[in-house]
């Protein structure tokens, strides 16, 4: 039986993805969960598993094209095992789970009249308010041209076009709710268009005449010049810097025409054409003797580069941590000597059986008891911080450096692992993330984090809750330093500095006082933790 395979959810409000590696070809026989392809988000390089058992008869893309969410990837040929009925159920909900396509009429013109479907904006995002549409009904737009702002309850979303065309029909009033997949507005274009969308040319309306377009291609050419982006910073969708890597052309010195300079396709083939050129000139020089007499040339060593992917989920992340949650810090030593001494007798042994333990399986494993004895450190207020729901499972995230940005990657049912097993699910995880091969669910559903600074050096520091959680540490490095023993000799201790942040709407400093000396305790005496296991 054919079947094709739907791209699935692969991260908030991603819509679209690039192929960066086939890890098949037509032919190939499959199995299920064995991984097809590399993809690559604005967030992470995700890899694609089959669902099930089969041959590969056609790949939907090729290498470096860009995959839309909800869409065909692949097709197969489903293996008849006897498994077939019981992938039935699986297959029909993976269909039903694909947005219906719009429906697209033809008209006598020469154009088309289709709905654009408006995508998954946000995890578990169902609604969204207008809050300003950027178009008008009759205006002709380019392919991703921002055409109106939407708020949810997460976040403001710009949702771009995915073709050119006339604006026919808005189905929604400015702060009327609209409804994920489901239609936003209608767009009428050329018929010429649709075999290649690369190609799509912007379709005027049957009534437009010759000197209306002329007035709106001036009109858009003083916009192109009034909005261009600066040299060295380019806002664009990885459709338009796919065309751009195909053309060899540097984005960053296309000049866009959009809002707040985004680049479009036609900018990309405008300047490869040389018709940018002039302009990006006469901009340049009028910049240039506008700024003259304020300040002097920019180095030619500067470099202005715009925070995208990891680093902009990150940038956003933070600061409605700290506009948000009322933060405070709790500092305390910890003497772990004993268990350093501990681990080097249990290491090399694990080591054997491919285990690598390090330190972090046991701070991990002492944070869940201490959690059994203070359950709100593994807590999470709801959004006006009017309720407070408790977890049983206790998800602790890591917080990794990983080469596309900070990862925040959780080991789940951590009160149910045993320390061997915390440290087989953390190599796996850590080296995953490491690479920015993590998977979304398991950046999804954490309770609790700790992030190790010592690993790289520092001591104390003070870090932002992963919000929505209500704590996170940060471990400093390990350090021998003098300590009186129950003697009064000076004795070298083997010491790490920890630093608590809380969110003191939730926690306040007598309860992660005692938290922390029951985990101290934990750590500082290992008995004392086997004792408390279960």
């Amino acid at each position: 039986m054919k079947q094709d395979f739907i791209l699935p959810d692969i991260g908030e409000g991603i819509v679209e993805c690039e192929i960066v590696e086939w890890l098949v070809a037509e032919g190939d026989t499959i199995s299920e969960d064995q991984p097809v392809c590399d993809v690559m988000t604005d967030k992470a390089l995700v890899q694609i598993p089959a669902v099930y058992n089969g041959v590969v008869s056609k790949l939907y893309y090729a290498k470096g094209e860009i995959a839309k969410v909800h869409a065909p990837l692949f097709a197969m040929e489903i293996a008849d095992d006897g498994n077939t009925a019981a992938h039935a159920e699986p297959a029909k909900a993976t269909q039903v789970a694909a947005p219906a396509q719009p429906a697209a009429a033809p008209q006598a013109n020469g154009t088309i009249s289709e709905d654009f479907i408006l995508p998954d904006i946000g995890e578990g995002i169902v609604e969204c308010e207008i809050v300003e549409w950027l178009v008008a009904e009759g205006e002709t737009i380019s392919e991703d041209q921002p055409v109106c702002d939407v708020m949810t309850d997460k976040a403001l979303v710009q949702i771009p076009a995915k073709h050119s065309g006339v604006v026919s029909k808005l189905y929604y009033a400015k702060g009327e709710i609209a409804k994920v997949h489901a239609p936003l507005f209608a767009i009428s274009r050329a018929v010429d268009a649709l075999s290649d969308s690369s190609n799509a040319v912007t379709a005027a309306p049957a009534a437009t005449t010759s000197s209306q377009v002329t007035a709106q291609a001036k009109a858009s050419n003083h916009a192109a010049v009034s909005r261009q982006a600066p040299q060295g910073k380019a806002l664009a969708s990885p459709a338009v810097r796919r065309l751009a890597r195909e053309l060899g052309v540097d984005i960053h010195m296309v000049p866009g025409s959009g809002d707040k300079g985004r680049v479009f396709k036609d900018d990309v083939r405008a300047f490869t054409a040389g018709e940018a050129k002039p302009t990006t000139q006469a901009t340049a020089s009028s910049v240039s003797n506008t700024t003259a007499s304020a300040a002097p040339a920019a180095s030619a060593t500067h470099r202005v580069e715009a925070i995208r992917g990891i680093k902009a989920a990150m940038a956003r992340q933070m600061t409605e941590s700290v506009s948000t949650i009322p933060h405070f810090t709790y500092c305390e030593e910890i003497d772990l000597t004993e268990l350093i001494a501990l681990r080097s007798q249990l290491k090399d042994h694990y080591a054997k059986q491919g285990v690598k333990l390090t330190m972090m399986p046991f701070f991990m494993k002492a944070l869940s008891l201490a959690i059994n004895e203070f359950p709100v450190m593994n807590s999470q207020p709801n959004a006006d911080c009017t309720e407070l729901t408790y977890f049983s499972a206790h998800n602790i995230g890591i917080a990794v450096d990983s080469k596309v940005g900070l990862l925040v990657p959780n080991i789940k049912g951590c009160e149910q692992k045993s320390i061997v097993e915390i440290a087989k699910a953390l190599t796996k995880l850590t080296d995953a993330a490491r690479e920015g091969r993590v998977s979304p669910a398991d950046l999804k559903g954490g309770t609790i984090t700790i992030s190790n600074i010592g690993a790289i050096g520092g001591t104390v520091a003070t870090p932002i809750i992963n919000k929505p959680e209500v704590a996170i540490v940060a471990l400093g490095k390990v350090q021998s330093l003098p300590r009186f023993d129950a003697k009064g000799q000076v004795v070298a201790r083997q010491i790490m500095q920890v630093s608590w942040s809380g969110d003191h709407r939730i926690i306040d400093g007598g309860t992660i006082a005692r938290f922390t000396n029951l985990w101290k305790q934990y750590l500082e005496q290992p008995s004392s933790m086997l004792v408390a296991m279960r």
